[in-house]
Parts: C-alpha cells; structure tokens; sequence
C-alpha cells in the first residue's frame, strides 16, 4: 500500500520536532550542531557566525597581556609582588612560528618599562617553597586575563594552608615548557604553570594548569599532567580545578613524580580517597 502523501501541515510539524531535538541537545554543548542547510551550503547566518568564531579565536591569540594591570591584580592575591619574565620569542609572529623559543627564558626586562613587577629569582629561591606559580599567556593571553587571578586565588585558598607558596611568575611568549626554567630557578618542589590554551571556534578563553614535580629544565611532556578547559560558567571551574589540584600534588609528592604514572580518581565515587590523581597529555606546540 503506497504511504500517504507528505502535506504542509505534516512538514511543519516534522520540521518543528526536529528544531526542539537539536534545541536540547545544544543546552548540553558548546559545539556547533544541528545548523540545517540551505540548498547545498550551510544558512547565512550560520556562516557567518563561523566567520565571526574564527576572527574571535584570532584575536584571542594575537591580542597581548597587559603586564601592568595584571601583576597589580595578581599582587592583590596576596603572595607578594609578581615576577615577569618573557621567553626568547621577540615577538607574537615569532613566537607562533617558532614554539621552541618559547620554551626558554629570554632576557631580562627593561626594570623601567615594568616597574609594578620583580625579575630577580635569588631571593624567592632561597626561601625554597613547596609551589611555584607561572601565569603563561601561552596561545590566548585573553583567558589569563579573564580567568589567571581567580584561578590563582582558588589555588591559594586551597593550598595555602598545607603548603609554603613562592610569588607569582607572569611569563609572556611562553610555552608551558618554560615552566621547567622558572620552577628550577625558584627551587620549588612543584610548579604549577597556567596558561591560555589554544581558541577554538566555540571557546576562546579557556585556561589549562600544566602540573610539574620537581621542575627542571628538560622535562618531557609525559612527565606533566594537566587540568584543561578551564572557563566558567561554561567550563571547569575555579574551585573544582583548585580541588583537583591539590589531589594531584599531594600525589606526585607521594610517588615522588608527576606525568603518565599519577592517575585522575577525584571524580570516583567508588574510591575513598580525597587525593586524586589525574593524567592529561599536554599539546607540545602549546
């Protein structure tokens, strides 16, 4: 028996369905699913909402810190007065064509032109504190603005009263791997690297805290775990990646290492143990 012929009415109601399914699934997503088409391309407005994505994750990587109003927002945090350094990448152009520059400290800055921030490490390094901080800019210094000090301030409130903690570190044109360089010259047990992570077309501003026990330069990546996409509302938030972080110190310190060994559990519910451990591999080019 042929099937009964579609009418408008049918249509419309089918089409209707079909726009309240994609309505929820987009509640639990930033992705961009369900745009339809028109003819054999996307809709208008849908192409240039990815043009506009994409110029927005562009901008992201190429708009610089503001060094000067950063440190004094991250001075109010309450670990004494940053440091800055930048990484042998002269410039934005140089650092994107070149990550390996980025992984090594450049020269010191001119003490005029940063005056809000330190650059000697001598005497952080004498005091020999359990945690280092670096704030990267990395490839979206826009999510170290939005989200670098109050994630450091979740981070002190959730460490601070268990372990000694070393001033601040800004670090411009940098790769996580310069991390390694600054954590040995503070003499931390570990550091702790946040940094603007790679835009996409659905978040530009998400942050990642880059985890390494016993910092010294030359560290490969699997020796370093990660807590990533760091970005409230939509994202991780402040204190649940504090809370992540403190398992994954407590464990490196136990194993004596971090990386490819220390295993995320804080999230299971099936184990007792507050002292989570977690396990990301890092991006090199990051």
């Amino acid at each position: 028996m042929p099937a009964a012929p579609r009418t408008a009415c049918s249509d419309g109601a089918e089409d209707i369905a079909v726009q309240n399914f994609w309505t929820e699934l987009r509640r639990t997503t930033q992705a961009r699913i369900g745009l339809g088409r028109m003819g054999d391309t996307l809709a208008t407005a849908e192409v240039l909402a990815l043009r506009a994505a994409h110029a927005a994750a562009r901008d992201a990587v190429h708009h610089p810190l503001e060094v000067v109003g950063f440190a004094a927002a991250l001075a109010a945090v309450g670990l004494g007065k940053p440091f800055h350094v930048r990484s042998r990448a002269a410039d934005r152009s140089e650092y994107l064509r070149r990550p390996d520059l980025g992984r090594l400290l450049g020269e010191p800055l001119d003490p005029i032109s940063y005056p809000a921030v330190e650059q000697d490490f001598s005497a952080a390094a004498k005091v020999g504190a359990d945690i280092g901080f670096v704030l990267a800019d990395g490839l979206s210094p826009r999510a170290l603005a939005d989200h670098g000090v109050p994630m450091l301030a979740a981070l002190v409130a959730a460490l601070g009263q268990r372990y000694t903690l070393a001033p601040p570190v800004i670090a411009t044109q940098a790769r996580v791997a310069l991390g390694d360089h600054i954590g040995a010259a503070l003499g931390v047990s570990t550091v702790l690297v946040l940094i603007g992570e790679r835009p996409g077309l659905s978040v530009v501003d998400s942050l990642g805290i880059y985890l390494t026990h016993l910092p010294r330069p030359g560290r490969a990546d699997s020796e370093r775990n990660c807590i990533s996409n760091i970005h409230p509302p939509d994202g991780l938030g402040y204190e649940r990646a504090a809370q992540v972080a403190v398992g994954l110190i407590n464990g490196a310190r136990r194993l004596g290492r971090s990386g490819v060994d220390l295993k995320d559990t804080s999230g299971s519910s099936s184990l007792n143990s507050a002292d989570g451990l977690v396990l990301e591999a890092s991006d090199s080019d990051r």
